[in-house]
């Protein structure tokens, strides 16, 4: 991933509708849904890529030790999930860049899809 890559990113300009939503101010003008989402924009999140999952009996996961290898159920070369917060918002590609690695986004989740997801 090249620095100008790493530093090109997506922001939402528009507020974001929300059914009978109104936070960040008195709704006026026909303005009730609306969600200024400029309050959230500092917030942190945990953001973590997926490669798999697997489930094994607590037998199983007691017997792991140096050298064990745990199956997961994802196909090699499948694309990884990138998580925020434990949801889903983009698959891709990990990459590596200056000996650090990366994920370089293949499909992105759509914001509305994202919102409906936090329902």
């Amino acid at each position: 991933m090249s620095e100008e890559e790493a530093t090109n990113t997506t922001t939402a300009e528009a507020p974001v509708e929300l059914e009978g939503a109104s936070v960040g101010g008195d709704a006026k003008d026909g303005d009730s849904g609306r969600v200024d989402l400029d309050l959230l924009l500092d917030v942190q999140v945990n953001l973590s890529v997926e490669i798999g999952r697997t489930k094994l009996p607590i037998k199983d996961l007691l017997a792991l030790n140096e050298g064990s290898i745990v199956a997961l159920e994802r196909a090699v070369g499948e694309p990884m999930d990138l998580m925020v917060n434990g949801t889903l918002i983009a698959r891709g590609e990990v990459v590596e860049s200056n000996g650090s690695f990366g994920l370089r986004l293949l499909d992105v989740v759509s914001p509305s899809e994202r919102l409906r997801k936090l329902k």
